[in-house]
């Protein structure tokens, strides 16, 4: 079992920034893949960003050098900077784990609104 939780969300203004954080817990040795998803209204959810197995970074097309993904050295914290942020970048954005047994972990989420 893991359990995550975010942190850090709100209302920015457009050209802003803003850095969420997500904290594991658990059975974090069983993760392979831990980053970030968002969905926003009407829409599917999507990958923003995540770290692999290897330590590898994958990014969604659309943040184009806008976000960066890191984490600390015990690994179960993970953080997303976000800058230029742009009115479509609203959405509740989730932390995923990604485990060896191939399960999903969710967490419940963090709004990030766009508006000036």
């Amino acid at each position: 079992q893991v359990e995550l939780v975010e942190s850090g969300g709100g209302l920015v203004q457009p050209g802003g920034s803003l850095r969420l954080s997500c904290v594991a817990s658990g059975s974090i040795f069983s993760i392979y893949h831990l980053g970030w998803y968002r969905q926003a209204p009407g829409k599917q959810r999507e990958l923003v960003a995540r770290f692999t197995r290897g330590g590898d970074t994958d990014y969604g097309d659309f943040v184009k050098g806008r976000f960066t993904i890191s984490r600390d050295n015990a690994k179960n914290w993970v953080y997303l900077q976000m800058s230029s942020l742009k009115p479509e970048d609203t959405a509740v954005y989730y932390c995923k784990a990604e485990t060896a047994l191939n399960i999903d972990y969710w967490g419940k989420g963090t709004l990030v609104t766009v508006s000036s």
